[in-house]
């Protein structure tokens, strides 16, 4: 098992699946001969060559649109977004195209297109760089959304969506890519889509999130545990569409108690889907509100004043606080 971060498990996943199968290929801007922005692709063009690695000109739009045409001809690709704001000239394609053809060929056609990108801030980027965009995938019927928080997580789930036969946006916390490094399985390692995972096991409430809020949550869990006032369970999602209700709901039925965290803004972010499957399945469970800490609904303020958009643990510890009062 070797010891990697976030960004080089993700690279060992496309590697891992470039290898197995030939059908699979990368392309994005600089993915090549640079290995992508964040050198995610490093290495991959000199091992599978400029057919199966491909540099593109800057153009979402048509790097998905292109992915569209190959998937149809039988290619399985993978596209990269430098960044996620980037990815929005390309929603007309995603929208109107690519979540649409299995429903539209009436199942007869699979769609097994990948699109990576980096989401999220905390690393002092400027406007367009740091937004988080998963509610907008989410909302899209036929596409799935990942959102990997830890090495071994993100390279299963690139696995798993490369061989998914629908289309998978996966989202990378580029705050995460390089913030810390654990054991990653050597070989052929898969995460199945669709399942959450208790990260930390709880009593009293339950914090539920993904991606980039993992370590936020798990140090408000942690604080609250050192003053001996709670017992916070952590759970990461992993995938948010499908989402693993059954895992939400068995936490929530346990603890009572349910705090929702993203870095998305707070009005038709994930979280409120999240709260709405407690109201609706879960209510009786229940014995405080269900709050949630997020993002702010404005753009993503400059660098200067992320650390104030950003949920924190001690805004977290103030919602746990919060609930297990009432």
């Amino acid at each position: 098992m070797a010891v990697m971060n976030l960004v080089r498990a993700v690279n060992e996943g496309l590697r891992q699946e470039m290898a197995r199968d030939d059908s699979v290929m990368v392309l994005g801007e600089d993915v090549g001969r640079l290995g992508g922005v964040f050198r995610a692709t490093d290495g991959l063009q000199e091992e599978f060559g400029a057919d199966r690695c491909v540099d593109t000109p800057l153009a979402e739009a048509g790097i998905v649109g292109t992915a569209i045409g190959l998937a149809l001809a039988g290619w399985r690709p993978v596209c990269e977004m430098q960044y996620e704001a980037f990815s929005y000239p390309a929603l007309d394609q995603v929208l109107s195209h690519l979540s649409r053809y299995r429903w539209r060929s009436g199942g007869a056609i699979e769609m097994p297109v990948v699109i990576r990108m980096p989401y999220g801030g905390g690393v002092g980027a400027p406007e367009l760089h740091e937004d988080s965009p998963e509610a907008l995938y989410a909302h899209a019927p036929g596409i799935k959304v990942a959102l990997p928080s830890s090495p071994a997580d993100a390279k299963g789930l690139i696995a798993a969506a490369v061989r998914d036969p629908d289309p998978v946006v996966v989202l990378e916390p580029k705050a995460l890519y390089r913030a810390s490094t654990e054991g990653v399985p050597d070989g052929e390692h898969f995460v199945e889509l669709g399942r959450a995972v208790v990260r930390r096991h709880g009593t009293d409430a339950t914090l539920i999130s993904y991606g980039a809020m993992l370590p936020v949550v798990t140090a408000a869990a942690q604080r609250l545990s050192e003053r001996g006032e709670a017992e916070v369970e952590v759970l990461d999602l992993r995938t948010l569409t499908p989402l693993d209700e059954e895992s939400v709901l068995d936490s929530v039925a346990k603890t009572g108690r349910a705090v929702i965290v993203h870095e998305a803004p707070r009005t038709a972010g994930f979280g409120a889907e999240v709260a709405a499957l407690l109201a609706e399945r879960g209510i009786l469970d229940l014995r405080a509100p269900v709050l949630r800490v997020t993002g702010f609904d404005v753009p993503y303020p400059y660098w200067s004043l992320e650390d104030s958009y950003i949920p924190s643990a001690d805004r977290v510890v103030t919602a746990l606080e919060e609930v297990l009062r009432f």
